[in-house]
């Protein structure tokens, strides 16, 4: 896998899902909503770790800082 999560978009990712647990954990997202949040918040630490998201894949979006040498 070739790697497609840049950093800031790595902080981005982990900002959002913490957000999302402390929604879930405060009790303002509930049932289902907080089943399927959580699997969102899951999916974006997942994909910040591993710095690959299969979204980005499918789209050819690309958020890693690259240097071409000539």
């Amino acid at each position: 896998m070739k790697k497609n999560v840049g950093s800031t978009d790595k902080i981005i990712r982990l900002l959002i899902a913490a957000v999302i647990a402390i929604l879930i954990l405060t009790g303002f997202l509930s049932n289902i909503f907080a089943i399927i949040f959580g699997i969102i918040a899951a999916a974006m630490i997942i994909t910040s770790f591993i710095s690959f998201c299969g979204l980005y894949a499918v789209f050819g979006w690309n958020t890693c800082a690259t240097t071409e040498k000539k």
